[in-house]
């Protein structure tokens, strides 16, 4: 295969990462960026960039960081956007062959140029202004394809972009990227027709959770400053905990779903996946709010950024859910008793508790978007009719999706109603799991419920992935954020995930942020070292 190759600079030899025999690889290549103000050359192989030594590193470095940095002229918008496209060159495609994106945005430069030329003229618009961000690729982008990670909607562009796309552009962020994810958000593994089999960077070998998991990969290997995903059932949250990141699934209502192609009517919902808490906190600050197409949203009135506090686990009352830790894996369960431990360190109080008939209680959230799939994204397509398909059942006949959700298109079209006593008992069940959750947490003081994200780790490619906590929070419809809790003895990461009341996302992101502030459980992967030596660098943020 070539590849275009910006040559940002010749001044530093470039640190070569290690080859891993790929597993499956996509059935396209990424589309990569041209036109740097450099030499652009073809170049054949296994390459890797080279990039300047530049005033400020961005690497590990906090949105905030970044904003002080480009305030005191130390960084650009597009030496920022260079930094991760030679990231991208560097470890999508090669050496680790994350395979975490589908489509990189040719104009990141020039929208990375007039922000830059705008900062100076009238200074930033918010935190958000000349950053970054990678979207999961079934958020709508305007000028940039959308197609769930299936070759059924290569090269589909919506007319207009998703409310939380909007939200981010409007306050500067440059949409560098789209990122993979499992096909039309079916499963938990990050395989698509169009996208492949992404990788997770902490050990090629296994996979990225999902089905955020090309987002959570890119966050990971820093192609980016953050990204968004969705969560139905646990699509933002396990490929925080298989990526080592903080990631928030709101509560459903706080954030629009319109313009995202669906998985679900009422388990859907949409969230930042990031390196920082802090980050967390200003891309729901940037995106939250009233949007007339999805009428569940409701007005914010909160700063989710002023409830950063790196005191924040002070007072906090925590119940240790004891069912959730069930068939844990034996690390995975020590090291998230062992990050709730640092929190009683710092501060806060963890009770073990019981919640009485917690499995009978939710049920199961696959019942619901098992029915609710067809007929959400048939209304999709109806609300595009620009769209290469106008139905599941057209895609399903046209057989362009990958084998792995064969089988969950099939049972989902033969649906024929979700008018039943069975779906309606199953939407019964969410008025019931959030009244019996908030109830059961004033009745014992508490201000989160903790348990591991995933009971196990990455599973290897091409496995079962087993041990998914997602179902409470999702069929309650409960904001629930994800923590790095650690490593296992091989390396791969644990997630500890903590679940409020509804609108409860200022508690949760002040308790992340105390937590933050007294641990250093974040780690760049090994699999994607700085791109030239350390001594080389600069100071910058800190991983």
């Amino acid at each position: 295969m070539i590849l275009l190759v910006t040559i940002l600079a010749a001044c530093s030899a470039a640190a070569a990462p290690s080859t891993i025999a790929p597993a499956e690889t996509s059935t396209s290549s990424t589309t990569h960026v041209e036109g740097a103000p450099a030499t652009t050359i073809a170049m054949t192989g296994t390459t890797t960039a080279v990039m300047p030594v530049l005033p400020f590193d961005p690497l590990g470095a906090s949105i905030l960081e970044i904003q002080e940095a480009m305030d005191a002229g130390r960084l650009t918008a597009v030496e920022l956007v260079d930094f991760y496209l030679a990231r991208i060159d560097t470890y999508d495609d090669q050496g680790p062959m994350l395979n975490a994106l589908i489509t990189i945005n040719p104009h990141a430069r020039s929208v990375a140029a007039a922000l830059d030329s705008e900062r100076a003229a009238t200074g930033p618009r918010g935190p958000l202004h000349g950053i970054p961000i990678v979207l999961k690729d079934n958020m709508g982008t305007r000028d940039l394809p959308t197609t769930a990670g299936s070759v059924s909607l290569e090269g589909f562009i919506p007319l207009q972009d998703a409310f939380q796309v909007a939200r981010l552009r409007a306050a500067g962020a440059i949409i560098i990227a789209k990122a993979n994810l499992h096909e039309f958000a079916r499963d938990i593994t990050t395989v698509s027709s169009l996208g492949g089999q992404t990788r997770n960077p902490y050990d090629p070998s296994r996979n990225p959770g999902g089905s955020s998991g090309g987002t959570g990969a890119a966050v990971a290997a820093e192609f980016a400053a953050a990204g968004m995903g969705t969560d139905s059932c646990g699509s933002i949250r396990i490929p925080s905990a298989h990526n080592n990141l903080y990631g928030i699934r709101p509560t459903i209502g706080l954030s629009s779903r319109s313009g995202v192609i669906p998985l679900s009517f009422t388990e859907d919902t949409a969230g930042p996946l990031a390196r920082h808490v802090s980050d967390l906190a200003i891309i729901l600050d940037a995106t939250v709010g009233v949007d007339p197409d999805d009428p569940t949203t409701v007005p914010v009135d909160a700063s989710y950024l002023e409830a950063v506090d790196p005191d924040g686990l002070e007072g906090m009352r925590i119940g240790l859910v004891d069912s959730l830790f069930r068939d844990a894996h034996p690390q995975v369960d020590a090291r998230v008793r062992a990050a709730l431990a640092e929190m009683e360190a710092h501060g806060a109080q963890v009770i073990r508790v019981t919640i009485p008939n917690l499995d009978g209680l939710r049920g199961s959230a696959a019942s619901i978007f098992l029915r609710e799939f067809k007929f959400a994204l048939d209304g999709y397509f109806a609300d595009h009719p620009n769209a290469p398909v106008a139905s599941l059942a057209e895609i399903v006949a046209g057989g362009d999706y990958h084998p792995a959700i064969g089988g969950a298109l099939q049972r989902a079209l033969a649906v024929a109603t979700h008018d039943t006593a069975d779906y309606r008992d199953s939407l019964r069940r969410r008025d019931v799991v959030r009244d019996t959750i908030d109830a059961f947490m004033d009745d014992n003081d508490l201000d989160a419920l903790a348990y591991p994200t995933i009971r196990q780790p990455a599973a290897p490619i091409g496995a079962q992935q087993s041990g998914s906590n997602c179902g409470t929070a999702s069929v309650g419809g409960l904001p629930a954020i994800v923590l790095p809790a650690g490593f296992t003895s091989g390396g791969l990461p644990v997630g500890l995930e903590l679940m409020g009341r509804p609108f409860s996302e200022t508690t949760l992101i002040a308790i992340a942020s105390g937590y933050e502030a007294h641990t250093d459980h974040r780690m760049l992967p090994p699999t994607t070292p700085p791109i030239q030596e350390p001594e080389e660098r600069a100071v910058g943020g800190a991983v």
